[in-house]
């Protein structure tokens, strides 16, 4: 698996937890490695303008879409989730890897909520849980969300959040402030997450547990 290295990710945390529960993860910013990997892990914190201005200078951005093409499982994190977005709105409009159609919107500070002032950026832990439409029924048996608890504590640090186009692909929902948001989404070989999985402690790394097992199919 190659770890993206685009100079906005917490790398070394997740190539720990890839380490951790038996994935083999090389960090890499070379397009060709990336291009040609079993899988990609796609990090990030910061702003999306940067981001995807950095990807496209190292010609990452291609190499993930290459991989993808390929059919290689594509794991989006906080910002890189973002990124695998069509559009984001962060600091004006940026195009993203348009791997789900939808948008990256922001959360609104200041605004009232329940307990008075909106802070953003959102840090802190936030449970996540299935949509409405699928609480009857465990969506995410056999999925990188196997075997956690519906409302299970993921830890978060974002300003912004995604909107996809088509709601299907949401596979959990969190709140801040009285805003529901998508956490994290699947689309065939692509998943993405909100919040850090590395950084929330052993259910955190019971997905990268079920992420070995989604990658090795």
């Amino acid at each position: 698996m190659a770890i993206v290295d685009f100079g906005l990710g917490n790398l070394f945390s997740v190539k720990q937890a890839c380490q951790k529960t038996g994935i083999a993860a090389a960090v890499t910013s070379d397009p060709e490695e990336v291009a040609t990997a079993t899988a990609v892990i796609l990090p990030g914190v910061g702003a999306f303008g940067d981001a995807m201005q950095t990807l496209k200078m190292r010609s990452l951005d291609q190499a993930v879409l290459e991989a993808h093409r390929l059919g290689k499982p594509i794991v989006g994190i906080c910002l890189g989730m973002q990124l695998l977005m069509s559009t984001s709105h962060e600091f004006g409009k940026h195009d993203g890897l348009g791997l789900i159609e939808g948008d990256v919107v922001p959360f609104q500070p200041g605004r009232e909520s329940s307990n008075g002032r909106l802070k953003v950026p959102h840090i802190g832990w936030e449970p996540i849980c299935r949509p409405v439409e699928h609480t009857s029924s465990d969506t995410w048996a056999g999925g990188p969300l196997a075997g956690l608890r519906n409302g299970e504590y993921m830890y978060f640090v974002h300003s912004f959040y995604v909107k996809p186009s088509d709601v299907s692909v949401v596979t959990s929902i969190s709140s801040y402030g009285g805003t529901e948001f998508c956490s994290s989404l699947r689309k065939g070989r692509v998943v993405g997450f909100q919040f850090h999985p590395e950084r929330s402690g052993p259910e955190g790394l019971r997905i990268y547990e079920n992420l070995a097992r989604f990658i090795s199919k």
